[in-house]
């Protein structure tokens, strides 16, 4: 839940800690000092700043998401619900920014994590086969709703009326 400033600032200070307490020689203080400089490289690699930028989407805060999420060097290295959340925010600011074949992308990665809920996972599928109707892929935009009415009794009927818009868009075609 750090940003990657916060946690080399952090990380910082636990180096110096554990310089002071070895220099002291008080070996258990050093060890604890080691085990939370881990703990933050770990949560680096595992966690990112996702709940962060998650807070900045939620916002409407679309800038401050996607530099949050730019932080993550090697997205693939997060923790399976990390990463199916990075890829539904990245996916909704690419939706933002009109970017729909990088949203398509995105969305598509996060139905293969699981979310949070399964409302969200079947946003995902109903995006994806939004912007495929939107494109005139009609076969994998079927598809994907398919994968989204399976989830159908999971889901909010807020999100059941949005999947029964794109398939009547869908039946004109």
């Amino acid at each position: 839940m750090f940003t990657v400033r916060a946690r080399i600032l952090v990380t910082g200070l636990f180096v110096v800690l554990l310089t002071v307490v070895l220099y002291m020689h008080i070996y258990t203080l050093a060890a604890v000092c080691v085990m939370f400089i881990v703990l933050l490289v770990w949560g680096y690699f595992k966690q990112g700043p996702i709940v962060l930028a998650a807070k900045h989407f939620h916002n409407k805060d679309y800038r401050g998401a996607e530099r949050l999420l730019n932080e993550v060097s090697r997205p693939e290295w997060l923790s399976k619900r990390r990463r199916g959340f990075y890829e539904f925010i990245y996916g909704g600011i690419c939706l933002q920014k009109k970017d729909y074949e990088g949203a398509e992308q995105h969305y598509e990665i996060a139905a293969r994590y699981p979310l949070r809920s399964a409302n969200d996972h079947v946003a995902a599928l109903v995006h994806v086969a939004n912007i495929n109707v939107r494109n005139g892929n009609y076969e994998k935009a079927r598809a994907y709703l398919q994968l989204a009415e399976k989830h159908r009794d999971n889901i909010t009927a807020k999100m059941k009326d949005v999947i029964d818009r794109v398939e009547q868009e869908l039946s004109k075609h």
